[in-house]
């Protein structure tokens, strides 16, 4: 399985990440969002919405556990997922993201683990940030995002076709395997 890694040195470059990311995303697609508190999960969904030219602003669903902001130019709507205070699938099956998927792009924050068998396909991104900074001329903390696709809609040329976006918007990744 290839994964793709890249690094950004602050919140505009992970929101320049998923705004590239964005361009190469339809209608159907799953993004789980993986990282601790902090690590730009929310930053990065504003990023895809400003890629997708949705209605915003996009900001952390944690207390209404879901919005849906609509495209403002005809493509598919953002749906914005925060799954930390879900407790068990029956939690999650209130949610009916199922009525959404085929028309979205649908982000669930906090869905490792919990999202990944509503459909055939998805690409999980992990944002990890330092555990510490001692560099005082490094304001913003840089973070490090690992696309790991899964699934027949992440077929090797989608994943060339993401590399290749990211490379031509001045974030270059490098391609890491890993054993499925």
């Amino acid at each position: 399985m290839s994964v793709l890694e890249l690094r950004t040195t602050d919140p505009e470059g992970t929101r320049l990440a998923a705004q590239v990311i964005a361009g190469v995303l339809r209608p159907g697609d799953l993004l789980v969002l993986d990282g601790p508190l902090g690590a730009g999960k929310t930053t990065f969904t504003q990023g895809l919405g400003a890629g997708l030219d949705v209605r915003g602003p996009v900001a952390s669903p944690t207390f209404v556990i879901a919005r849906v902001h609509p495209s403002l130019s005809g493509g598919p709507a953002l749906v914005h997922v925060d799954a930390y205070r879900l407790g068990g699938s029956a939690d999650l099956e209130d949610l009916d993201l199922e009525a959404d998927l085929d028309d979205a792009v649908t982000v669930v924050e906090w869905g490792r683990d919990r999202v990944e068998h509503l459909t055939s396909s998805h690409l999980l991104v992990e944002l990890e940030r330092p555990d510490q900074v001692d560099d005082p001329d490094l304001p913003e903390e840089p973070r490090t995002l690992r696309l790991t696709p899964a699934g027949p809609r992440w077929d090797e040329g989608a994943v060339t076709d993401l590399a290749r976006a990211l490379d031509a918007a001045g974030l270059p990744t490098e391609q890491i395997e890993q054993e499925n």
